[in-house]
């Protein structure tokens, strides 16, 4: 290869928008001389790296974009302590492919501290890692980021955005206050993505409760089924996950103290 061919090269895989490449070819293509390599062998080796660094760097930018909290994985989660949830069910779930193609929904019931946001952020994660797109935020954020675009005209092109997530987690929906305002647009958004696009949704109250979220009977029928149409539900009424987790913590330092005052 002449040094002139050899310049060019750089400017032209720049033109492509070859990053990977471009930083790995000198290497490649010298290792390539040395070894012998076909062409086509060369030609793969530097496709496969720039798909896989572009894979990887998808990856890391849609996991920034989902906003899930940091520290919540599967493997930190402890299944003993909520029985009724199966490790093996939410791998499967991880998977994603049938149940977000056909836009089904997840739905997380159970106390404060029962370990659900631990769980749904856990689920995003995986999801993410998968290649879908996850969007994490508290109900009463977007409800109020939404009541907002409603008041400035904007609401639909508020929904479209949120369209372009496969998978979007609502977190303490229960807390969203009853008001007209508000759960309107809750309910505009659920209806949106009605058989079309996953919701995850954690909740403390049950739906014989919901009626504390929509002042509208009608409304609050019309929610809990199209949420429940297609869906898992998840009950995971057991003591404070965050209890135990912090009793176990002091439970063990006071052996530690015990101990060291036994010596």
């Amino acid at each position: 290869m002449s040094a002139a061919d050899a310049a060019r090269i750089p400017q032209l895989l720049t033109a492509l928008r070859l990053p990977t490449i471009k930083r790995l070819w000198p290497d490649i293509a010298e290792q390539c001389d040395k070894e012998g390599w076909p062409a086509a062998r060369l030609l793969a080796t530097l496709v496969e790296l720039e798909v896989a660094d572009r894979s990887q760097r998808r990856i890391a930018r849609h996991m920034e974009q989902a906003k899930l909290p940091a520290g919540k994985h599967l493997d930190s989660f402890d299944f003993s302590a909520v029985p009724m949830i199966s490790r093996a069910h939410l791998q499967a779930l991880a998977s994603g492919d049938r149940w977000l193609v056909s836009g089904q929904n997840l739905l997380m019931f159970g106390p404060p501290g029962s370990g659900k946001t631990h769980l749904a952020a856990a689920l995003g994660r995986e999801l993410v890692e998968q290649g879908y797109r996850v969007l994490f935020t508290r109900t009463t954020d977007l409800v109020q980021r939404l009541q907002a675009a409603r008041q400035e005209l904007t609401l639909p092109s508020a929904l479209e955005k949120l369209d372009k997530f496969d998978l979007l987690i609502l977190d303490d929906l229960s807390y969203v206050e009853k008001d007209q305002a508000e759960t309107s647009v809750l309910f505009e958004l659920i209806s949106t993505r009605y058989e079309r696009r996953s919701m995850l949704v954690t909740a403390n109250q049950p739906f014989g409760q919901w009626d504390k979220i929509f002042p509208d009977p009608s409304m609050t029928v019309a929610a809990i089924d199209r949420l429940v149409h297609h869906s898992v539900i998840f009950e995971m009424n057991v003591e404070s996950y965050r209890r135990r987790g912090a009793l176990a913590k002091t439970t063990s330092k006071a052996k530690e103290v015990i101990e060291q005052t036994a010596d």
